[in-house]
């Protein structure tokens, strides 16, 4: 199995931190973010290669990248203009060929097992074409919100809306099903944005799987402050 992670985001919220140090090398407990994930996919034997998207400060990701101990399985694709959730996976459709595939976002830090979201996709019915990570938010004004049916399919989907109808959010972790890259491509254009122009179309064939345990998007001081104080220090 192979993973797209996306770690090319400005961090523009994090300034001044973000001014030298790439948002997906942020350190949560002395660990940069991209680590946790790359221990988890590939230390963890989840997934066989990573390919990781960089544009902003792309060369401290790659010095980063070209010390870690799984590097001949990480392959970077720098983007000079941004494409988008979507458009980095479907810049990524040979490579993913026509196998199930994760989409990570690396600014986001969890506990969850991700290898128990493969699992769930695989025995998902045969219409299933995601499969995705919720979790509850104290903040549903500034997330994807997410609506079940008692089987966990995602009956409706609110991307940042000033009443949402709940509280559970999309983890932004994704088990995808490759006739979704067929999507992609029929769409006609490279930049494409996952949560608003993808997941609403496949409403209601995605699943949901959600995590109890520690969900955190690092986009601001307060969850960077919240993750330290929180998340379990590494070993």
């Amino acid at each position: 199995m192979r993973a797209v992670l996306l770690a090319a985001g400005l961090g523009t919220r994090l300034r001044p931190l973000t001014q030298t140090v790439p948002k997906c090398l942020v350190p949560i407990r002395g660990r940069p973010l991209l680590d946790y994930w790359l221990e988890h996919l590939l230390g963890q034997g989840i997934v066989d290669e990573v390919r990781i998207n960089t544009h902003y400060l792309a060369d401290r990701v790659r010095a980063h990248v070209a010390q870690s101990p799984w590097r001949d399985r990480i392959e970077l694709v720098h983007e000079e203009t941004l494409l988008g959730t979507g458009g980095t996976v479907l810049a990524s459709r040979e490579w993913l060929g026509r196998s199930p595939f994760l989409v990570l976002h690396a600014d986001n830090l969890t506990d969850a097992h991700i290898g128990d979201l493969v699992a769930a996709h695989h025995a998902a019915d045969s219409d299933i074409l995601m499969t995705l990570l919720a979790f509850r938010t104290d903040r549903p004004q500034d997330c994807g919100i997410l609506e079940l049916d008692p089987n966990d399919r995602v009956m409706g989907f609110h991307e940042k809306v000033a009443d949402p109808p709940g509280n559970l959010a999309n983890g932004a972790v994704y088990v995808v099903s490759p006739e979704v890259l067929d999507y992609l491509g029929s769409l006609g254009r490279s930049v494409i944005d996952l949560s608003t122009e993808v997941i609403p179309f496949l409403v209601p064939r995605i699943q949901a799987r959600v995590h109890t345990g520690f969900f955190k998007d690092i986009g601001s001081p307060k969850a960077l402050a919240e993750a330290e104080a929180r998340f379990p220090a590494p070993p």
